[in-house]
């Protein structure tokens, strides 16, 4: 019997993976992993998961026999989440922006390096309610992330969150000033085919995902079998286990 999810990238099973891999087994998620160095066999692209996430792993890694087996799997009901880093959507090395997946994504990819870094704050901007923010304090407990890719959500996607991008200043006084420089979309969810389909700007493990980590009123403990165990935020968790389960149609 197949596992809920296919989780390809970030890095390596005890590394960054070990953040994803952590959450999904706390929440009774199972998941087939294969590292952003190693390529899937066709089988486990063509088998009945629930859901592929494909997270800071190189489209180069995906032949092109198995990309259009995404594509027509995704048609037909299965899940596609794409979280950011520096091997997706264009990045630096992802290049998905020239493959059929293109096609599936609920957004519209930049032609170029879609990197950024960012210093200044960077909050998280709730913008409607949905399933995946069901519960989660985004507007009491404001969280900020560090970078993210930057894209443009399709006109029949929908925009859950943005990142609100502000300078930051020293008073006189001590007390420190915002001044807003600009808004991106950070979540954007839609369809394809049967599917449920969604693309995270940010990533989910340091460094770009910055304190959204530690997001919680309460310490989340967690580890994968074999792996590097994990504390993080509650909400933080929540809020992956919520994207991960909306997007494979089991929430």
């Amino acid at each position: 019997m197949s596992k809920d999810v296919l989780y390809l990238g970030d890095t390596a099973y005890t590394q960054q993976a070990s953040y994803l891999c952590g959450i999904m087994t706390h929440y009774g998620i199972s998941f087939d992993y294969i590292p952003s160095d190693a390529s899937p066999s066709d089988a486990q692209i063509a088998d009945d998961y629930k859901l592929i996430i494909l997270s800071d792993y190189p489209s180069n890694m995906l032949s092109e026999t198995q990309i259009q087996t995404i594509v027509e799997k995704t048609k037909q009901g299965r899940g596609l989440l794409m979280i950011g880093g520096w091997e997706t959507y264009v990045g630096l090395g992802g290049d998905y922006h020239k493959t059929p997946l293109a096609e599936v994504l609920p957004v519209i990819m930049q032609d170029s390096d879609d990197r950024r870094n960012n210093y200044w704050p960077c909050f998280v901007d709730k913008q409607t309610d949905h399933p995946i923010l069901a519960d989660l304090p985004f507007d009491t407990n404001v969280t900020t992330v560090g970078g993210f890719n930057a894209f443009t959500p399709k006109p029949d996607a929908t925009v859950l969150l943005k990142a609100n991008m502000n300078d930051a200043s020293k008073n006189a006084d001590g007390s420190f000033s915002l001044v807003h420089k600009d808004s991106i979309p950070l979540l954007v969810v839609g369809t394809f085919g049967n599917a449920n389909v969604a693309c995270f700007a940010s990533d989910v493990a340091p460094h770009w995902v910055g304190p959204l980590v530690d997001w919680g009123d309460k310490r989340l403990p967690a580890q994968a079998p074999d792996c590097e165990s994990i504390e993080v935020g509650n909400w933080y968790a929540q809020y992956f286990a919520n994207l991960v389960q909306w997007t494979a149609k089991t929430l």
